[in-house]
Parts: C-alpha cells; structure tokens; sequence
C-alpha cells in the first residue's frame, strides 16, 4: 500500500449512514479454466448526498463492481445494501424493484433510444411507475429544466451533439427521483470542455438536491469532481486523497 492510502473501513455506525454499504463483497468469474477473481472482501460505504470517484486499470473490475451495487449481478459472498435493502434476502423481481425505485444510471455512449425524441427518451422509466399523464409531463419539464435541454425536447438523438445526448441522459437518469446514480465513464465519449459541464452537472445532483452519486472513470480531473476518491486494485478499493489523484496524472 503507498504512503498515504488506507483501506476502507466499514463500520457499524456506518452502515447507518449509508446509501450504499459493500461488506466483505467478493465475485469472480470463470473463463475457460482460468478463475478471475474481479473483487476480492471488497468493502465500501458511499453516505446519502455524497459523490465518489472510482478509478482502476483496464478490466480491474469497476463495471462489475457497479453492477454489484445495483443487482445487475449477485455477488458471490459478502452483503450488499442499497437504501437499507439486502440484496441477497430479496428475489430478482425485488431487486428490480428496488432498482428501479432507488437507482439511475448514466454510461458512457448515453443509451438513448434512436426512434424516440429527446421527450421521449427521458419519460421511458416512468413506465414503470403508475402515473398519471400529468404527473409525467410535470416529472419530464422538471429533468429537462435541470439539464437546460427544453429547447431540444422534441430532437432525435441523431439530431443532438454528444454533450447535448450525455444531458438528456441524466435527464433520464435522475426523472423518477433516484436517491442513487451511477455512472460509469459519463465524459469518456466528450471533449474536456463538454466533460465539465457534465461534471458540474453531477456536482449539482449531490449538492442541491441531495443524490448520492457513483462515478467510474479514467480521468483524474473527472474523478476530484468527487467528495471522496477510490483506486480498483487486486479485487480491493482503496481510498486516495486528491494529491495522490493528481500525482497519477
């Protein structure tokens, strides 16, 4: 371990603070013969409101460990809690659920869909939630207003600069008032200009509206956007203060 860098500590205190809490968290896949062992008693503790940064090598297992937190995939051991739920007590349909109730999501290629408009991308996970037409157009104006995209409501995604498809992505993502986003390499397919006003953007969700957020990512400027910054290596996490995130530039 390098000077300065501690492990994460999850306490029982904790626990009782957290919007997400990781415990002794292991999951590993088999390719061929070869046993890949992609998080290793991983522990993490991200509070409500908070934003951190998770930054790794190629293939250290940073996808993987987003898809843990939010259900996608069951780890193999450990426990999962994610606004006070277990994962490992509840059933697929229940993590779904959970899921959908608590958790927004923002990737790097934006995920909109081609045929619908901008309108349409960012109302789609309301159609899990029994809403009323009003109450969905209300939701919609208020993500669009957040993003400063109403402008560009009835646009196809072809029709939008990439900046612009990444802002309606985060539209889609916070629509149904997640407590958590999480996100994984949301500037990696924009210009360093475009990358901070998605940033800020992020920033924004933490601290005027109270969202924990998750950011995955390869760029260090990106990653001191956060309250907290971790390193994915050999299956752990460990913490880094913003020195040790500038020094690997």
């Amino acid at each position: 371990m390098m000077q300065g860098e501690t492990a994460v500590v999850v306490t029982e205190d904790a626990v009782a603070q957290a919007a997400i809490c990781l415990q002794q968290v292991s999951k590993a896949y088999r390719r061929n013969r070869e046993h890949i062992q992609v998080l290793d008693n991983l522990d993490l503790q991200v509070n409500k409101g908070e934003m951190i940064s998770i930054m790794g090598p190629s293939g250290a297992g940073k996808s993987t460990l987003l898809d843990v937190i939010s259900g996608v995939t069951t780890a193999d051991g450990g426990q999962v809690l994610l606004a006070g739920h277990d994962f490992a007590l509840l059933s697929e349909a229940q993590r779904t659920q959970v899921r959908g109730r608590h958790i927004g999501f923002i990737f790097q290629f934006y995920c909109l869909i081609p045929v619908l408009n901008a309108w349409q991308n960012i109302e789609l996970p309301l159609g899990l939630w029994k809403m009323s037409k009003a109450d969905r157009q209300i939701r919609v104006n208020a993500a669009l207003d957040m993003v400063a995209m109403k402008h560009r409501q009835q646009h196809l995604p072809s029709e939008l600069s990439g900046g612009e498809q990444q802002r309606i992505a985060i539209a889609r993502a916070v629509v149904s008032n997640p407590d958590i986003v999480l996100c994984d390499e949301p500037t990696g397919d924009l210009n360093r200009e475009m990358g901070k006003t998605i940033m800020t953007l992020l920033r924004q969700l933490c601290v005027e509206y109270g969202k924990t957020v998750v950011v995955v990512t390869h760029d260090h400027d990106v990653a001191l956007y956060a309250d907290r910054h971790y390193r994915l290596e050999n299956g752990r996490l460990l913490e880094e203060n913003a020195a040790e995130v500038k020094a690997r530039v």
